[in-house]
């Protein structure tokens, strides 16, 4: 199986390519599309408050604090790329229980 576009790791950093969508009822992740992971984040994009919220969020599903969540690209705009340094575990997601580790 190849890796799939959204994901790959560059020594035990993995970096993520994900389309976001704030102000969502709730944090989820819902797929890929267009090559990128979607993630739904229950923030409006203001004052940096979604950009936190997912760095929350991608905390709470790799098991690391949130300085392990590095906002390579993006900032501004709803595709990103996201570096997780040392991840600590890979949530169901990720690892195919929701069949998204293959496009």
């Amino acid at each position: 199986m190849s890796t799939p576009t959204w994901q790959h790791f560059e020594d035990d950093t993995l970096i993520l390519e994900l389309r976001v969508q704030p102000r969502a009822s709730r944090d989820e992740v819902v797929g890929v599309k267009g090559g990128r992971l979607k993630v739904r984040i229950a923030a409006a994009p203001v004052d940096n408050a979604a950009n936190s919220r997912l760095k929350g969020f991608l905390a709470k599903e790799f098991g690391v604090t949130r300085g392990r969540i590095r906002l390579l690209s993006g900032e501004a705009r709803r595709e990103k790329r996201v570096a997780v340094d040392g991840p600590r575990r890979l949530p169901s997601w990720f690892s195919g229980g929701s069949g998204f580790l293959a496009e």
